[in-house]
């Protein structure tokens, strides 16, 4: 039997957290947190809603899955999100000791590997995942805007 629970199934889904951002004026970025291919986070930017610079859906995801598993670790989970994770999102990540980091789009001026920023050593990176759907929903975004 095949497993439907790929990377690029959980991103599609991130993917769709991403397009309710678009729909609510938030930057879209879609982020779902994942444990023995159950779904514990799902969630997007929330920045322009909460009137918070630090809303971003990782951290958002981050703090959601804690509350979930009753702790501050996110051993065994598996972070999918829309867009390379900016220096704080990876600082956060760093200390959530998560195990997997998947993203689709880079981002080529403030993600975590051009600010020289670094996720936890045990922390597996997957970069690219549906990455041409997550750059082009970040380019409608931005298009639409100016």
């Amino acid at each position: 039997m095949e497993n439907i629970f790929t990377d690029e199934y959980f991103m599609r889904i991130a993917l769709s957290e991403a397009k309710n951002a678009f729909d609510a004026g938030e930057i879209p970025v879609g982020a779902v947190v994942v444990v023995n291919n159950q779904i514990i986070a799902k969630t997007h930017n929330l920045t322009e809603m909460l009137n918070d610079v630090t809303a971003h859906a990782e951290m958002q995801a981050i703090t959601a899955s804690a509350n979930n598993l009753g702790g501050k670790y996110l051993h065994n989970c598996t972070l999918y999100v829309t867009l390379e994770p900016c220096q704080m999102c990876a600082g956060a990540l760093y200390w959530s000791q998560i195990s997997k980091v998947v993203y689709g789009a880079a981002d080529e001026k403030r993600g975590y590997v051009a600010l020289g920023a670094n996720l936890h050593p045990k922390t597996k990176v997957l970069r690219g995942v549906l990455e041409n759907e997550c750059a082009q929903l970040m380019l409608d975004f931005f298009k639409k805007r100016r």
